[in-house]
């Protein structure tokens, strides 16, 4: 079998030689668990990101390891094909601080979330790259992504909206941003 070389550059970019693939941004989703909230807005963003034509790399996790290894929570995995993603493939992690070092942007679904992430990462957390993903949506009103987890349908409905409507956001800042001009 061969392996095609892959280089990582140092602003996170990625290229695979032979199939001129450039990962541009490298982005996590964070919540507790790693099987309802991130796990959607991981498709979400990621599905958004492909139809902008961005060659991003949208990832989740979990600060908890409770449920390291299953997929995504049933109901988020319906609610998300319903609005023709599929996540059914992605399996929980846990986040660790070594994500500050992978990823160029992370986002927490929530204030207790962001805690912990603030906790695991230790000396290695990087306020810059780290953001509540609702103010996306609401700028600077650190609101959190609810919680549908043994809650009904409807919940996961809702989460579904509120983590499209953030995403929008963050492809719409992006693509205004690479519209900027460049100062030399």
């Amino acid at each position: 079998m061969w392996h095609k070389p892959v280089y990582i550059y140092s602003n996170g970019s990625l290229l695979l030689t032979g199939n001129s693939y450039i990962c541009s941004m490298k982005i996590l989703m964070v919540c507790l668990g790693n099987i309802c909230r991130s796990p959607l807005a991981e498709g979400i963003l990621q599905e958004k990101a492909n139809k902008a034509g961005l060659n991003w790399i949208v990832e989740s996790a979990g600060t908890n390891g409770f449920h390291t290894g299953e997929q995504p929570h049933h109901l988020s995995r319906k609610v998300a094909l319903m609005n023709g993603i599929d996540i059914s493939n992605q399996v929980a992690c846990r986040f660790t601080k070594n994500d500050f070092s992978r990823y160029d942007r992370i986002y927490a679904m929530a204030n207790d979330v962001l805690r912990d992430i603030k906790k695991i990462a230790a000396e290695q957390f990087d306020e810059s790259k780290v953001e509540l993903l609702m103010n996306e949506s609401f700028p600077g009103k650190n609101l959190d992504v609810p919680d549908p987890w043994s809650g009904p349908e409807s919940g996961y409905h809702k989460v579904y909206e509120l983590i499209s409507t953030a995403c929008d956001s963050i492809i719409t800042k992006h693509m205004a941003n690479q519209k900027q001009p460049v100062n030399s």
